[in-house]
């Protein structure tokens, strides 16, 4: 018997002949070896007919990355599927589909990827039966958030109320989804040609999974150190961790941290309830004190609606629609008085705390194994008191010395291109992180490529981060070209966008030519800004008008030269 890998070299193979060639090989291999023929038999594989869409709906580019891989072990089978993102997906085609296969990743509060949205919102909103669709879904998440693979279960959902026909059971992954999805492709090949396929070495389906397959890494603070001058509204902090092990990141990639609540936060808390946490309850079938839970493990910030529904009944109240809300404050407003310390009740309606992700600012190549980070301190006024964002608190102050569990988060769609590649990069604020590792990592390749940077703040003179390290870059030739935005500084307030506008010719000269273009920072309102501007040079700059510059940025998304992360 051939082993798996001998099966597909065999399937790439035969793929490149027609089927009456595949035929004739067939008949001559039986000639020699006549106990083969159904062996040859089986792989060659006649030529689908049907037709068949692989969508899919990314933020990092796992999504892409596993709707790619199941178009090429599709077409090793003569399978000829198309592949397209949600993004740039025609609604209006959905009524016409046979098989419709959806690759999907779940980001925030159970939401779907930002360029799914459409589409997302699309299939929700329609009426329109989908009896002659055959369909599956494959759902990317990350249970450590409360809301796991809920977009793709949301779709898997809304195909069945339209009377769609599921093939093969959605499947969900979590961080570490190779085998899920593997299991997902055999099962969705096997329904549509009835090929022989590998077992995969995956958990029951029944079966709950005792981990995400998230690798942990431990290091040490070595450098804290305030970015912002004396004056500055903001706290923006550069910090450093000295990791006790070699850390595999990419420049574009994120680190991951488990923040822990406020200790007078949780005082508070306690105080409500009349007692100093010491009991010990249940949670994820480990018996712990409630104080622990609350400082460790549950979120008890801006509780999501689903959990203040809960809270009212465990109140023996009527409901009262709210918007988010902090626990103290509920416990505060509407006190728990009937709980009589069953503590039990209370943590099981609270979820976890969410990790936090945060662009790396350091290179592999430049920082000697260092993880870098660029944090900005968030703070807002409650009661009229200034209170800080719980994770960007947490890991501001931090102190040198102090351990920090911590786990890389891979980003796909925001990485670099091949170093002959010119890159544009626009990151006001912190959005500024990921392209210090960019230019770091470049400059220690070697790369050719052009670099162009767009970096906007407040104030030149206490907010232009890392100012030294880039005028040096500048200075040596690295960085190509440097435009900066400091929107306070001037009578009419200048940001990025404006000043992307003042180099509208030579921006688009630099698109002609296959620059490929990056955008960090805040979601809204700077990246939809970015995008207008960008959509009104290509417009102005190629004399075509703005259809011709939306379908261009189209195809640079696309083609992966317009690459956005953004929160």
């Amino acid at each position: 018997m051939l082993n798996e890998a001998q099966q597909e070299a065999l399937i790439q193979f035969i793929a490149q002949f027609s089927r009456d060639e595949q035929i004739w090989i067939g008949g001559y291999i039986s000639g020699l070896h006549s106990e083969t023929t159904s062996s040859i038999q089986d792989i060659a594989l006649p030529t689908t007919a049907a037709k068949i869409t692989i969508a899919y709906g990314t933020e990092t580019g796992n999504s892409k990355k596993i709707a790619t891989h199941l178009a090429t072990k599709a077409k090793q089978r003569r399978i000829n599927p198309k592949v397209v993102s949600l993004e740039q997906y025609k609604t209006t085609d959905l009524i016409n589909e046979e098989y419709f296969l959806v690759v999907i990743s779940t980001h925030g509060d159970g939401e779907p990827p930002a360029a799914a949205k459409k589409f997302y919102d699309y299939l929700h909103q329609s009426s329109t039966s989908l009896p002659n669709i055959k369909y599956s879904i494959l759902a990317l998440g990350d249970s450590a958030y409360p809301l796991f693979c809920k977009a793709g279960a949301d779709i898997d959902v809304r195909f069945s109320q339209l009377q769609a026909q599921k093939i093969v059971a959605r499947k969900e992954c979590d961080v570490d989804y190779k085998a899920d999805s593997d299991a997902w492709i055999n099962d969705v090949l096997q329904s549509l040609v009835n090929l022989p396929t590998a077992a995969p070495v995956v958990a029951k389906p029944t079966e709950k999974k005792k981990s995400t397959g998230r690798q942990i890494f431990k290091g040490k603070i070595s450098t804290m150190i305030n970015l912002n001058d004396r004056g500055s509204n903001k706290e923006t902090y550069h910090i450093e961790i000295a990791p006790d092990q070699a850390v595999p990141y990419a420049s574009g990639d994120s680190l991951g941290i488990f923040p822990i609540n406020d200790e007078q936060e949780i005082q508070q808390i306690l105080a409500e309830l009349k007692t100093i946490g010491s009991d010990f309850v249940t949670y994820k079938e480990k018996k712990q004190s409630l104080y622990y839970l609350l400082k460790n493990s549950l979120n008890i910030r801006q509780l999501p609606q689903r959990s203040v529904a809960k809270y009212f009944e465990l109140a023996e109240l009527a409901e009262v629609t709210i918007g988010p809300i902090d626990l103290i404050d509920l416990l505060i407003k509407y006190p728990l008085t009937n709980l009589n310390r069953r503590w039990q009740l209370l943590v099981d309606i609270l979820e976890p705390i969410a990790p936090r992700l945060y662009s790396i600012a350091s290179s592999n190549a430049a920082h000697n194994e260092e993880v870098h980070l660029t944090v900005a301190r968030a703070s807002f006024l409650k009661n009229n008191e200034k209170q800080f964002g719980l994770a960007s608190n947490y890991l501001t102050q931090l102190t040198k010395g102090t351990e920090i569990n911590f786990y890389i988060q891979k980003n796909n769609a925001f990485n670099l291109p091949s170093d002959d590649s010119d890159i544009i990069m626009i990151g006001p604020g912190t959005g500024i992180a990921p392209f210090r590792s960019f230019v770091a990592e470049r400059d220690a390749r070697g790369a050719q490529g052009k670099n162009w940077l767009f970096f906007g703040d407040q104030h030149f003179k206490t907010d232009f981060l890392y100012q030294n390290e880039w005028l040096n870059y500048l200075e040596t030739g690295v960085l190509t070209r440097l435009d900066v935005a400091f929107s306070r500084d001037t009578e009419q307030k200048v940001y990025v966008q404006h000043k992307l506008q003042q180099q509208s010719s030579e921006v688009y000269e630099w698109l002609i030519n296959g620059a490929y273009i990056y955008v960090c920072g805040a979601k809204e309102p700077m990246s939809l800004d970015v995008e207008q501007t960008l959509l009104q040079i290509i417009s102005t700059q190629s004399k075509q008008g703005i259809e011709f510059a939306n379908e261009y940025l189209a195809n640079l998304k696309e083609e992966g030269r317009y690459l956005k992360d953004v929160y």
